[in-house]
């Protein structure tokens, strides 16, 4: 990391919203801040003080923040690499980031989902990608990037396969109104940012349906327990989901409506088409490849995932949401817990 005495540099890769508002909130901690993204003019709008009028419409970014379209610029001085990226696009940025990237920096991502195609979880990525010997963290938990870039409240949790980074990237993102955890169990901490937005278009179809609160409460509990089965199977920890990776995400990201996978629910239990839909909300939608990626595990593992299972389906077009309640519906009677978690 940086020098004694002096706080670290960060480069930050991917100037989308989520990207955008974790840049502003390094740099108000009064870190040197250089944000990468591919469209010049967000670049061009932030270095003239303009903020970010794509993705951030109407929120101030602070002056210090600095952009540019030029990942080697990005990462020249930097003494930490923070990739926010959707997934499908984090792969070709670790290519493009390995060869630039400062040999003391290590690597942390706020990225959520699995490498599409492969299923790989994106610390199995970016090990075989960086080698061995780089510091690896994944960044999670419940935090929407206009709350974040506005200075709302907001705590997630740092997971590393080397203690110390995972402190030293925590400690660049704590302050005032910003908490930052730490914890060890990477598989865990990816399975629930991947999982949760699967889940949140399963609780937006039901309240597009207007199926009441009541079916809200149910998805949002047996989705988490389909989390916890899965995350076992893998080899994550249980309390891993029990905290801001896992159910805090969960709870979230099925009733915000700032969540896009829960827009992408609820525009298609209101009738609307997944093109339509996907459209309307104008930006990348996680679910719709992770629903894929979160079946492919569970398939490998012999792990039942009902609601799970009908998301993948109502996204193929193979069911329709009416059709997949109805799936939900006519299960078995059984009880809440059989003997343990994963009976």
């Amino acid at each position: 990391m940086a020098p004694s005495g002096s706080k670290p540099a960060v480069a930050v890769l991917g100037a989308g919203s989520w990207g955008t508002a974790l840049a502003a909130l390094i740099a108000r901690h009064e870190h040197p801040t250089l944000l990468w993204g591919r469209d010049r003019a967000v670049a061009d709008a932030i270095n003239a003080g303009s903020g970010n009028p794509r993705y951030l419409p109407g929120i101030d970014l602070p002056p210090a923040l600095r952009a540019t379209t030029d990942m080697a610029e990005a990462l020249a001085g930097a003494d930490l690499v923070l990739v926010v990226v959707p997934s499908h696009a984090f792969t070709d940025t670790l290519r493009t980031l390995a060869p630039l990237r400062p040999a003391h920096a290590g690597v942390a991502w706020a990225t959520k989902g699995f490498e599409p195609g492969s299923g790989r979880f994106l610390h199995e990525v970016a090990g075989e990608v960086l080698g061995a010997g780089v510091p690896l963290a994944v960044v999670t938990g419940p935090s929407f990037a206009k709350e974040v870039a506005a200075g709302m409240p907001t705590a997630v949790t740092v997971h590393g396969d080397d203690e110390e980074f995972a402190q030293s990237v925590a400690d660049v993102l704590h302050g005032p109104a910003f908490r930052a955890y730490t914890g060890s169990d990477m598989r865990g901490a990816e399975l629930g940012g991947a999982m949760k937005n699967v889940l949140a278009v399963a609780t937006g179809v039901a309240d597009g349906m207007g199926l009441g609160l009541n079916a809200r409460a149910g998805l949002i509990t047996r989705g988490l327990n389909e989390m916890l089965r899965l995350n076992i199977a893998i080899g994550g920890q249980p309390e891993t989901l029990m905290g801001l990776a896992g159910l805090g995400d969960l709870v979230l990201t099925c009733t915000g409506d700032l969540s896009r996978n829960r827009r992408l629910g609820l525009a298609l239990g209101r009738g609307q088409s997944l093109d339509d839909a996907v459209r309307g909300i104008g930006q990348v939608v996680e679910s719709v490849q992770t629903a894929d990626e979160v079946m492919r595990q569970a398939d490998a593992h012999g792990v039942e995932l009902p609601i799970s299972s009908n998301v993948r389906d109502v996204l193929h077009g193979d069911i329709t949401p009416a059709e997949g309640l109805a799936r939900l519906l006519a299960r078995e009677q059984k009880a809440e817990y059989a003997g343990k978690l994963i009976g």
